[in-house]
Order: structure tokens, then sequence, then C-alpha cells
């Protein structure tokens, strides 16, 4: 037989547990108990040693600035703050396993049982024995009689989630003069002025180049700048927009009085629900789908939902045409792009 816990038996068979055929060698804890003590107290100082830890973590966070920094050998600069508390976060947790391990194995016991498979509605008899061995197993483990060990383990056990949750205070801050967070979601680089061109190709657009029912992904003309000075494609993300075209008589609303041109409109293409980019156009009824979860926007009635998850309508960029008649941007959006967050209503 193994040195793992068996269970044997058939589908309804009484539960029945037993101490299997397995030769047990005692251990020194079990029959010296000053050897047990100790033990005790090994796993109450890594477990004190665990609440330690997370408290350092809280005093980092507290403490260090955000962007100070360390040279360390092999990795190069990193930030202090980050490697401050991933080691005082992982190392309190990694005590609170140890101390876990060390009280299993060396204070409860070690003996092997062999416990019969029973149905899955027991007797009100197998449920009596399943409580008494529960009973049983608690006096053994000594959680009820050992408080150092479970008061040292409940006191590390809370504080775990402390760093946690003094860092969603905030999780970000802005530099000093820069936009809020809140302002960073809720703006784009478009402006007045900034032409429209087509997506890929990067060419400037005409209103003859937009035919009525078609649909064409487009950018503004400084995104590519705008890019390479970020280092990334958080502008692509919130400026991506799509341009329709359909008979101006068909249009029933708009976000903004003469934010269209001759029958074409300009739309954010981010879903407003969970932020998938959207070009599924239907001609005929002037509705936009989104792939993800079916939210479907009327985009001749002023970008509203008409179907699905989504909650809020589809923004819509206000356009016009430049001295050279190439369309162009008259502001920015003038409602959030993309899915919500906790700061928008």
């Amino acid at each position: 037989m193994s040195d793992i816990t068996k269970a044997t038996g058939t589908p309804g068979a009484e539960a029945d547990f037993a101490t299997a055929d397995v030769p047990h060698h005692p251990r020194r804890t079990d029959v010296d108990p000053r050897a047990a003590k100790r033990a005790e107290r090994q796993v109450a100082g890594l477990f004190s040693v665990a609440a330690l830890f997370l408290l350092v973590a809280v005093v980092a966070y507290v403490v260090i600035p955000v962007d100070a920094g360390v040279n360390l050998p092999l990795a190069g600069p990193v930030g202090a703050l980050n490697l401050a508390l991933g080691l005082s976060m992982g190392l309190g947790i990694l005590c609170i396993g140890l101390g876990a391990i060390h009280w299993a194995r060396k204070l409860m016991p070690g003996t092997e049982v062999v416990g019969s498979r029973h149905e899955m509605r027991s007797p009100d008899e197998e449920r009596a024995e399943a409580i008494a061995a529960f009973e049983r197993g608690l006096a053994d483990s000594g959680f009820a009689s050992r408080p150092i060990i479970r008061r040292t383990l409940l006191g590390a056990l809370v504080l775990v989630p402390l760093p946690l949750v003094v860092m969603l205070r905030d999780l970000y801050t802005a530099p000093e003069g820069a936009p809020s967070p809140v302002e960073q979601l809720s703006m784009t680089i478009w402006g007045e002025g900034v032409r429209i061109v087509s997506d890929v190709a990067e060419r400037p657009l005409k209103l003859e180049d937009i035919p009525v029912g078609g649909l064409v992904a487009a950018s503004p003309e400084n995104l590519q700048e705008v890019e390479e000075a970020e280092g990334n494609l958080n502008a692509r993300a919130k400026a991506a927009i799509i341009l329709v075209r359909m008979d101006p008589s068909e249009i029933v609303s708009q976000q903004g009085e003469g934010w269209g041109l001759e029958g074409v409109l300009a739309f954010s293409k981010i879903c407003t629900h969970v932020g998938c980019p959207i070009a599924l156009y239907e001609q005929r009824t002037h509705h936009l789908l989104c792939p993800c979860h079916q939210s479907t926007f009327d985009l001749a009635d002023s970008g509203n939902v008409v179907f699905g998850p989504a909650a809020r309508r589809m923004p819509q960029l206000p356009i016009t045409v430049d001295e050279e008649g190439f369309l162009v941007a008259q502001s920015d959006f003038q409602e959030p792009v993309g899915p919500s967050f906790w700061e928008r209503g």
C-alpha cells in the first residue's frame, strides 16, 4: 500500500474511516513535548515574520517615491517601489506557506487513514460521523489547543489583502501639469481643423470619396506623428472613426446641429460596451453592428443603441471641409469614446 491517503469501496457503502495497514513511525514531535513546543514556536515565528513583511509592504508604498529607482547587477535599473512591494509581499506569502507546511509535517497527525466512498446524500448517522471526524481533525491539528499558532496565522492572513487595498487608493497619479486619468480617457487627438485620412493608406478624403451607402475607416492626419512622439498606440485606439454616407432625407437626428455634411456622418469606431472595433454596417437600415456582443447602433438616429448590452450611444465626430475641400474635424468628440469607466455617468 502506498503512503498516500486512499478512498476505497463502492457507491452506497457506508462512510468508514480507519487507520491504513502502513507502519507508523512516530516523529520526534509525537514523543517529545519539548520538540513539539519548539516546532510550535517555529510555526508561529514564520507567521509573525509574514505579518511583518506585509506591514513592510504598506510602509514601502507610503514612503518610497513613485519615481525612485535602483540599479540591480543583472536586471539594470528598476523601480524601487515595485521592487520593495514585490519582495515584501512575496516573502510574506512565502512565510505563510512555509509555516503551514511546517505545521502539517511536525504537529498534525502523520498516520494514514482510508475513507470509503458514499452516496452524495448521506444519512443522518453518516453526517454525525462526519462532524465527529471534523472535530477530531480539529483537535488533532491543534488549531484550537495551540492559540499562538491560531492567532499568528489569522493575523498574517488578515494582513494579506491590506497592501492591495492600500494600493487601490491611487493606481495612477498624473504628473504635475499633466491631464488627470479621467481627462486622458475622455479626450482624443481630434481637434478643430484636423484632416480626416483613410486608414492604412492615410490619404486625405473628400466628399466624393464616400459613396452613398458606403463606409470608410478613417483616422486623424497627425496620428502617426503622435504615435512616434508617445511611443504607443493609445491615440489610435481612441481616435479611430468610420465615415458613412446616406441620403440626407433618411437622417432622423444627429448629436449636434451641422455635424454632418451632405449625408456624410463620422462616428467613433470603438464600441461603447467593451471597446471592440466596429465596421459591420447595414446600408438599408443604417445600423452598425458590433461583432463581439451584437450591440447595434442606429447611425441615422444619433448613433443610439437599438439592441444589445451597450448602454451608451456611439459618439459622433463633428466634421466639415477645409478650403481645399478635404474633410476635417470641427472639434474633438463631445462625448467620451469607448467603454464606460467608473468616472462616467
